[in-house]
C-alpha cells in the first residue's frame, strides 16, 4: 500500500506545534501530503518527546471506488497546484573553525567529568578525541554529528550533571540544544541553512571499515560504550524514531542494534529487514525497577563500574 504522508521537515520552532498527547508547545510534528498541506494539526503527527510522551497517530486512508487510497484531506480544502520539486540543496554544515575550538578537555564540561569518574582521565580524552566531544562556554556538551566525509552537520548541545551524568531536566536549563541554532541567532549561519542529520559517530566507518559495528540510540550511550567495549564502532541514531535513510551508509556491514529497555519492539520491526540484528540482551536481563526507569546499555555498564555489581554483564557481538 503505497503511503501519501511525510512528517512535515524541520523549518525552525514554528514548523512544530502543541503535542495532543502531552499539551507541550513546538514539540509536534505534523503529517503533511504530498503537497506539504497538514492532514489534522491537532491529531495526526508525532510528539518529539518518544520515551515521556509518545503520541504518534498516522493519518487513516479512506478506499475509493476504483481500488487505491485517497488522503484524508478535508474535502472541502482547495487543492493546491503541485508545484516543481526544487533542486536539492547541498549539505549544509558547520565551519571546521568553530568546531575546532569547541573540542577541548576541560573540567567545564560536565560530561566529560563524569567520563572521568567512570573510568579515567585518559579514556575521557580518548573518547573526546575519537568523537570530537564539544563543550560550550557555559560548559554544556556538544555531541557533533560528523558524516563519512568529515562534514559536521551540527551539533546537539545537552546539559548533565557531573555526578550523576544524567541530563539535566529540572527546567533551569533548556534540556538540549543545536549549534546550527545559535550560530543562526549570532548571525554566523545565513538564514537558509537548513539541518541534515547523519548517525553520530558516522565518521567513524571509514576509519575502521572491517569493524563490527553496534547501533544505539542515544549519543552518551555510545560514547560510554565504546570506552567499555573498544572493539567495535559504536553509533548513535539520536532518537528512537531517527532511522529512515541514516542507515544507509551502514550497508554492507556487519550491525547489530542495541536499543533501549522500551525501545525493543520498534526497533526490531524496522531494523531486522535491513539485515540489522537486534539485540534483546536487555529484555532478557532487566528488572522491573530498571524498566520503569527505562535503563540502555550505559547504565548497566555505569553500574558495574561506580557500584562494582557484578551482575552478567556479557552482551558481546555474535
Amino acid at each position: 500500500m503505497k503511503r501519501h504522508y511525510h512528517l512535515l521537515h524541520y523549518d525552525g520552532p514554528a514548523s512544530r506545534f502543541r503535542c495532543p498527547g502531552c499539551g507541550r508547545y513546538h514539540c509536534f510534528t505534523p503529517y503533511v501530503d504530498d503537497d506539504g498541506v497538514p492532514v489534522d494539526l491537532e491529531r495526526y503527527g508525532r510528539c518529539d518527546h518518544e520515551s515521556s510522551c509518545g503520541y504518534h497517530l498516522y493519518p487513516p486512508y479512506e478506499p475509493i471506488r476504483h481500488g487505491g487510497y485517497i488522503s484524508a484531506r478535508n474535502k472541502f480544502e482547495k487543492r493546491p497546484s503541485k508545484a516543481k520539486p526544487a533542486p536539492r540543496p547541498n549539505t549544509c554544515t558547520i565551519p571546521e573553525d568553530i568546531v575546532a575550538k569547541s573540542v577541548v578537555f576541560t573540567p567545564k564540561n560536565a560530561f566529560l567529568s563524569f567520563l572521568c569518574r567512570v573510568f579515567n582521565e585518559h579514556t575521557a580524552m580518548a573518547m573526546m578525541d575519537m568523537y570530537q566531544i564539544g563543550t560550550t562556554k557555559e560548559g554544556y556538551t556538544v555531541f557533533y554529528q560528523i558524516d563519512t566525509k568529515g562534514r559536521v552537520r551540527s551539533g546537539k548541545i545537552i546539559p548533565y550533571d557531573p555526578q550523576t551524568g544524567h541530563r539535566i531536566k529540572d527546567g533551569s536549563v533548556p534540556e538540549a540544544l543545536w549549534v546550527h541554532s545559535r550560530l543562526k541567532a549570532l548571525h554566523q549561519l545565513p538564514d537558509n541553512w537548513t539541518l541534515t542529520q547523519c548517525l553520530f559517530g558516522e565518521h567513524l566507518l571509514a576509519l575502521h571499515p572491517d569493524k563490527p559495528i553496534a547501533l544505539v540510540e542515544a549519543e552518551k550511550t555510545a560514547i560510554i560504550c565504546a570506552a567499555a567495549l573498544p572493539e567495535y564502532i559504536w553509533l548513535a541514531t539520536c532518537g528512537k524514531s531517527q532511522l529512515g535513510s541514516k542507515l544507509d551508509v551502514l550497508k554492507g556491514r556487519k550491525v547489530v542494534a542495541f536499543p533501549d529497555i522500551d525501545g525493543y519492539d520498534e526497533w526490531k520491526s524496522k531494523l531486522t529487514h535491513l539485515g540489522i540484528t537486534v539485540s534483546d540482551w536487555l529484555e532478557k536481563i532487566a528488572t522491573e525497577e530498571e524498566r520503569k526507569r527505562k535503563i540502555d546499555l550505559a547504565d548497566r555498564i555505569i553500574e558495574e563500574r561506580l557500584c562494582g555489581c557484578q551482575r552478567n554483564f556479557d552482551c558481546r557481538i555474535e
